[in-house]
């Protein structure tokens, strides 16, 4: 690119560039760039657009447009992408965080915070279930048992827990960080198969002081034998045969783990609900993400698992239906 005088010019002269070299959104892309190597965002940018463009970063700058021009995605070239209000460090080992993956976020608190308003499950089992003859009895049993496992609670029952969240396929932890920090009373866990992924993840959870218990391995395993109450998850989705046919940004830079769904892009989504069977009791509230045309079968997995007694289908701001919740009342 030419000298350029000012930060406007600049940015006309990048949006030109990236146009010309098949970028999509090459206007957005080239501010973002700016916003980073100048170290401005929001008001301050646009104030400072007539100041003479700054040599000192001018390397930078160039390196960054030029590497856009190639097709790679401007977030892994700024190293951060913003999620449900925060900043989150992304890198070529996770999946860029969607706008339309916020919603689902949103919907899972929405329907936690009314499943369990305090954030916390009750006990089952114990004096207040059993039958009236056998109160006393069930009560001396749930005393003993209770103090031989150290807990305590109403009439010696086990005391309220709080609320268990899983997130699968924790990729940067937009998913599971966000849920901590806007629930902190709930206890969030996420997986993921990719080690890299989850040290970004971890990263991210410490610049947000999120509360998240991270775990390496396959879909559901990571969790065999731990009570949880929501499963969330935004998996890959997409088949196996498409992938060649994607946006050069997706294709050629985002981890092909994080997209590929297999033959029809819903396998992962048919091993969850294999899956189940590790835990001790299915989830009572179900969340997952999809693709274009899916929500059909995915709610189908859904009613045919029989844990759920009502299926809820979100569509995204474009109205396409895009991520399917189970609840059970």
């Amino acid at each position: 690119m030419p000298n350029v005088q000012s930060i406007r010019e600049a940015f006309a002269e990048a949006s030109s560039f990236l146009a010309a070299h098949g970028c999509n959104e090459p206007q957005r892309s080239a501010q973002l760039l700016l916003e980073h190597v100048l170290g401005l965002s929001g008001a301050a940018y646009y104030m400072a657009l007539a100041d003479p463009f700054p040599q000192a970063v001018k390397e930078a700058w160039e390196a960054g447009v030029t590497r856009r021009a190639s097709g790679e995605p401007v977030q892994y070239i700024t190293g951060e992408q913003e999620f449900y209000g925060r900043a989150f460090e992304v890198t070529p080992d996770v999946l860029i965080p969607r706008p339309e993956t916020e919603l689902l976020v949103e919907a899972v608190l929405k329907y936690g915070a009314q499943l369990w308003p305090d954030g916390m499950v009750p006990a089952p089992g114990g004096a207040a279930q059993a039958g009236a003859a056998d109160a006393d009895a069930a009560a001396e049993a749930a005393g003993g048992m209770a103090a031989a496992r150290g807990e305590s609670g109403a009439a010696g029952t086990r005391a309220p827990r709080p609320l268990t969240a899983v997130d699968i396929g924790a990729g940067s932890g937009a998913i599971s960080v966000t849920l901590a920090a806007e629930a902190p009373a709930w206890r969030v866990c996420a997986g993921d198969i990719s080690p890299g992924a989850l040290a970004v993840a971890a990263r991210n959870a410490g610049r947000h002081g999120a509360a998240v218990d991270f775990r390496l391995g396959d879909l559901l395993e990571p969790f065999a034998g731990m009570e949880t109450d929501i499963l969330v998850s935004n998996p890959p989705y997409i088949p196996g045969g498409d992938i060649a046919g994607l946006q050069r940004e997706v294709r050629d830079h985002e981890p092909r783990t994080a997209l590929d769904g297999g033959g029809d892009g819903l396998d992962p989504y048919r091993r969850m609900m294999e899956q189940l069977a590790l835990l001790p009791a299915p989830p009572r509230l179900v969340g997952f993400e999809l693709g274009q045309g899916q929500a059909g079968q995915v709610a189908g997995l859904l009613r045919a698992a029989g844990h759920w007694n009502e299926i809820i289908t979100i569509d995204d701001l474009a109205g396409i239906p895009r991520h399917v919740l189970g609840i059970a009342r």
